[in-house]
């Protein structure tokens, strides 16, 4: 799926969850999958503030990423 075709969708009624990493801390991320592997990400105590939106490639690198503690 395309990036631009992520942003044109309309996400009104996408089911958001919690991460479960965001649990014990103050501020919570929330995901949406979006179909093949794509994910919405927003923050839950600022929803209207819009979300990022990631290709499944992007959010497998991503993911990836924090395993291996490239963000710490």
């Amino acid at each position: 799926m395309r990036k631009q075709d992520l942003y044109e969708r309309d996400l009104s009624s996408a089911s958001w969850h919690k991460s479960t990493r965001s649990q014990a801390i103050d501020g919570c991320v929330e995901v949406a999958e979006l179909g093949g592997g794509a994910v919405a990400v927003r923050d839950s105590k600022n929803p209207d503030r819009g979300d990022l939106r990631f290709t499944e490639q992007e959010w497998a690198a991503f993911r990836g990423g924090v395993r291996d503690g490239e963000f710490d």
